[in-house]
């Protein structure tokens, strides 16, 4: 009778043990998840749903973008916790013209736009009669922008504007000039704000491509 109960205590051990193995396996595989999946949500890319036409017809509502943010974003490791200046990574690329950007808009930090950087840091950026032109130390007398490769035939941008940029600002337009919320509107974009570059179509499938 007592080795009848020995047994029936060592089941009900061996049943314990095997629960607990499965949990801290579980909890491995959490672990290690975060360890590898964190940082590359963190410092290297982010998913992008394009919403609106003001990339158009280049990006399209509902577009799948995978965005490269390494060395592009400003990152604050310890912002979630409360510390947003404690630990804190700063971008270390520039952007080339004509490069498109995801970033956080500047008067509403929640909302996320996608534009097409235009003017660069130190510059002049100009818009009149429907052109845009770019004052800088290689063109201090202006270099009128050719877009023909990616806005449509006929398309003009419309508003008239004079911008001086800072060393930490970027002058952004977006392809769909004459319905795009932009820097015509609001003016420069500063550098902080920027999250990344886009470097990936992945939907629709029709259209997948790196940028």
């Amino acid at each position: 009778m007592e080795k009848q109960n020995s047994n029936m205590f060592e089941t009900d051990e061996e049943v314990y043990y095997g629960v607990g193995s499965f949990l801290w396996e579980v909890i491995k595989v959490f672990f290690w998840a975060l360890v590898i999946i964190v940082p590359i949500r963190v410092f290297l890319f982010q998913p992008f749903f394009v919403q609106g036409a003001s990339m158009e017809p280049n990006f399209k509502d509902g577009d799948y973008l995978i965005i490269n943010e390494f060395g592009y974003k400003m990152t604050n490791i310890l912002d979630d916790f409360g510390f947003p200046h404690l630990f804190t990574i700063g971008s270390f690329k520039d952007f080339n013209r004509n490069d498109v950007a995801v970033f956080r808009y500047p008067r509403d930090p929640k909302q996320f736009f996608i534009k097409r950087i235009i003017g660069l840091p130190g510059e002049k950026v100009k818009i009149e009669n429907g052109r845009v032109t770019i004052f800088n130390e290689q063109n201090p007398e202006g270099l009128m922008l050719d877009e023909k490769s990616f806005l449509p035939a006929g398309l003009i941008t419309t508003s008239s504007v004079m911008t001086e940029l800072g060393d930490d600002e970027y002058f952004v337009l977006g392809d769909n000039r004459q319905f795009s919320h932009d820097s015509r509107a609001w003016g420069p974009l500063p550098k902080e704000d920027v999250v990344g570059k886009v470097l990936i179509r992945a939907w629709p499938l029709s259209k997948v491509e790196i940028l």
